[in-house]
């Protein structure tokens, strides 16, 4: 499964790394755009398998962050 980016922007901060458990509601990830930060939170439980990006890329609506179990 993944987790995507709700809107075109900079990584800001990255909340979660390899291996970490999440749980549904909890922010794994911070976007950045038009200086705003703008968190993104699991729709549900999972492990992270693969970030596949870093803090500071640019991501395009729809683009997969990160892959989870």
């Amino acid at each position: 499964m993944e987790i995507k980016a709700t809107i075109a922007g900079s990584i800001y901060r990255m909340l979660v790394k390899q291996g970490d458990v999440f749980k549904k509601g909890e922010e794994v990830v911070i976007l950045e755009s038009m200086k705003m930060e703008i968190p993104i939170a699991a729709e549900q439980d999972g492990k992270v398998e693969l970030i596949k990006l870093s803090e500071g890329d640019f991501v395009n609506e729809g683009d997969v962050i990160i892959v989870f179990s």
